[in-house]
């Protein structure tokens, strides 16, 4: 889990062999979900064509993101946010249609759907990372846009785009810490005990900010 990066870094011209990609969204579906209803869809982007329409829609965003950033924004721009072009596989990750009927565990919180594809997400990113392979997470998109390039029916709705791949080197550290733009926030100001604000006793401090705690109990740097 330390060692997961979100990576924007790939091998030109590497692949993926079939066996590893199946393996990979093996364990992206045997997430867990609310109501065990499975919201997730996979699209593996194949069309060379296609690619590059869909680099097209995130470049789009990449440059509307940077406007809406005011002062940051040549500093945003600087910033490489995907791989899209140069990683082995692009895989479109969906919300299915058909998601009103699930009421189990949604009723009152609709976006749990939402949930439980980060969870396949994140099951598949640590796959990916044990085969020696590297993942980023596009979310710079215009979904209507993105969702009529790949034809998706009413009510689907993208939520990710996967660059996977073999990579030159995984990052030492977050690329957007390596890079300034923010940094891990302390365990302590994210856990709270019994009502939000009061600190948490229990926290042993077992490491200093950005560092997380892996089995045998030494620290190492976390990753984003």
């Amino acid at each position: 889990m330390a060692q997961r990066r979100d990576m924007r870094h790939f091998t030109p011209g590497a692949q993926v062999v079939p066996e590893v990609l199946e393996r990979l969204l093996l364990a992206a579906h045997a997430g867990p979900s609310v109501g065990f209803m499975q919201p997730w869809r996979f699209l593996r982007i194949s069309d060379a064509g296609l690619r590059e329409r869909i680099h097209g829609c995130v470049e789009r965003e990449r440059v509307a993101t940077a406007r809406a950033l005011g002062e940051r924004e040549e500093d945003f721009l600087k910033l490489k946010v995907e791989g899209i072009r140069e990683a082995a596989e692009l895989i479109a990750v969906c919300l299915a249609d058909g998601r009103e009927r699930h009421v189990f565990g949604r009723r009152t919180m609709p976006y749990m759907d939402i949930a439980s594809v980060g969870c396949a997400l994140q099951n598949l990113w640590l796959a990916a990372r044990a085969e020696g392979l590297g993942v980023g997470w596009v979310s710079i998109f215009d979904p209507d846009e993105l969702g009529a390039l790949l034809q998706l029916p009413e009510g689907a709705s993208p939520l990710a785009l996967l660059c996977i791949g073999p990579v030159p080197e995984f990052y030492d550290a977050p690329m957007l810490q390596q890079q300034r733009w923010a940094s891990r926030m302390p365990l302590a100001d994210v856990v709270f005990d019994n009502s939000w604000g009061h600190s948490a006793p229990f926290l042993q401090g077992l490491c200093q900010p950005g560092q997380s705690p892996v089995a045998d109990n030494a620290c190492c740097d976390s990753s984003d």
